[in-house]
């Protein structure tokens, strides 16, 4: 019959590795002129979800070092004071394990970064 008319449908995936994350956003706010130009678009694929990845590690992991060691010493003067001991020094330091996550499934360009470290103080009585 002629008067069929024939629908195809295709598969696209478009990777972009990027330092620009705003200008990625701006276009990703964009992506609704494709649907009013007729192009179907999906997201079943995991493996075409969007990532922001978080890369910066090594600029901001000495300030949160320090930081860290800094509230550890804070509170391990209150355990002194409240025991009646004076703070002695580090016993052992772990630097710990650094993680990184999304702030929110709605902000995943907004990275949380955190760091655990275990410092142990000797107590002089």
């Amino acid at each position: 019959n002629e008067d069929v008319t024939f629908r195809y449908s295709a598969t696209q995936t478009v990777t972009v590795y990027t330092q620009n994350v705003p200008t990625v956003r701006l276009a990703m706010q964009h992506m609704s002129e494709l649907l009013a130009k007729g192009v179907a678009l999906s997201t079943e694929s995991y493996q075409a979800r969007t990532e922001f990845m978080f890369t910066r590690l090594n600029e901001v992991k000495p300030a949160m070092i320090e930081e860290a060691t800094v509230n550890a010493r804070e509170v391990a003067e209150k355990f002194a004071n409240d025991s009646n001991s004076t703070l002695g020094k580090i016993k052992r330091a772990n630097q710990g394990q650094f993680s990184i996550s999304e702030r929110d499934s709605q902000h995943p360009h907004i990275k949380i970064v955190r760091v655990v470290s275990t410092i142990e103080y000797t107590l002089v009585d």
